[in-house]
């Protein structure tokens, strides 16, 4: 970006900000006969960028295979990416630029909570679509009938809440634990965990047990998980990233103490077996897709695996799925769409309730005109020998009526 652009779009974006005007009608831009331009922010540089680089990378793997096989409806797809380094403030500038300089026609796949609340009412003034962003905040896809313009946001990342409360679930029923306890993190995360945790032992009138929480960035476990098993805790669930999952698991494992552990999202990923080792054996867990690995997959995600390698000399992980996702499911409601491609029209294809399958064994995607959250179930896994396997696809806390 270059220097002298910065104080004009901090202008704008501020007087954006502040005054909000009314959105008066959809905005398409960013389409031509030939292409169609997205754009996106992530942290490239930052304290995210493990998640940011990889799930970029994803992007442009899709992007290069879609153009490829000859784009949507004949148009190609062209990514503007920035770097926000996971500060609010910088996406907020970025956001405006590519809104006002590189004319996009919609943001897809921005990464974070903080740095996608930030610049989103700056897109939804403006009357653009903000898509699939890397976050399972409930505003990212949450509709206010009073506010049209909120109608313009979609996501698809199963909510901390919903993944967490399947996960309690799951294990109750299949484990039948007499204690079930939690321990997490003390912040607004680990609000959505505990949240879980009473509503759902409420639901299948199990009485709550111990609750014990711990402080950011802590790395001493031992009086928690002291307090769990001299309470008899026998199942636990883990409102927690995974250096302090793993913190945890090690702590039990020195105290001699076994629960049935099951973990959310944010500690269902591979780094979590390979930092935790023997302590995390047996472990469940719940999250978006299946966790693949280079030496077993088989048929497209294969390919995917071997096209990453390939484009960026690296190794693909459960992190570059985020993004290649996020343009998949892009360009599939766009082909939707039709030739002629506006805002309002991906709109409506997105909310005419077809569903998108990913090639990682995701829960089915779809939207509906009330509903832009498009996943209603996730995948359930557990550690065996060191690695996530998939034990129940397509599964949910919800009943069906």
């Amino acid at each position: 970006m270059k220097s002298s652009t910065l104080p004009m779009l901090a202008a704008a974006a501020l007087i954006g900000l502040g005054a909000q005007p009314a959105l008066a009608q959809f905005k398409t831009q960013g389409v031509t006969d030939s292409e169609i331009v997205i754009g996106t922010h992530m942290d490239l540089s930052g304290p995210l960028k493990a998640w940011g680089v990889p799930a970029t990378n994803g992007m442009k793997l899709a992007i290069a295979q879609i153009n490829d096989a000859g784009g949507i409806n004949g148009r190609k797809i062209r990514l503007v990416n920035e770097d926000d380094g996971y500060d609010p403030k910088k996406a907020v500038l970025i956001t405006q630029k590519l809104i006002e300089l590189d004319k996009v026609f919609a943001i897809v796949s921005a990464m974070g909570s903080a740095t996608t609340l930030a610049p989103m009412p700056l897109v939804q003034s403006a009357g653009m679509l903000h898509l699939f962003p890397i976050t399972a905040a409930e505003f990212t896809f949450k509709m206010d009938p009073a506010k049209p313009e909120d109608r313009l946001k979609f996501n698809m990342f199963s909510p901390y809440y919903d993944t967490m409360r399947l996960g309690i679930k799951y294990v109750i029923e299949n484990t039948k634990p007499k204690k079930p306890c939690i321990v997490y993190q003390d912040d607004e995360m680990g609000k959505n965990f505990t949240d879980a945790y009473t509503d759902q032992l409420k639901a299948m009138n199990i009485p709550s047990a111990t609750m014990v929480s711990f402080k950011r960035g802590a790395t001493d476990f031992n009086s928690q998980v002291a307090r769990m098993k001299a309470d008899g805790c026998d199942m636990v669930a883990l409102g927690s990233v995974v250096r302090e999952s793993v913190g945890i698991t090690t702590a039990a494992q020195k105290l001699g103490w076994k629960p049935t552990f099951v973990v959310s999202s944010p500690s269902y990923v591979p780094d979590f077996p390979q930092l935790g080792k023997e302590t995390t054996e047996g472990i469940y867990g719940v999250g978006q897709t299946e966790i693949f690995y280079a030496d077993t997959a088989t048929g497209e995600v294969k390919k995917f695996i071997e096209d990453y390698k390939k484009m960026f000399g690296i190794d693909a992980n459960q992190q570059s799925t985020a993004g290649y996702n996020g343009v998949m499911v892009f360009a599939h409601f766009a082909k939707k769409a039709g030739k002629t491609l506006t805002t309002e029209s991906l709109m409506t294809a997105l909310e005419s309730g077809e569903t998108f399958d990913d090639i990682f064994g995701g829960a089915p995607i779809s939207f509906s005109k009330d509903n832009h959250l498009g996943v209603s179930a996730a995948v359930i896994g557990q550690i065996k020998d060191g690695r996530w396997t998939t034990i129940a696809k397509n599964q949910s806390y919800k009943t069906e009526k």
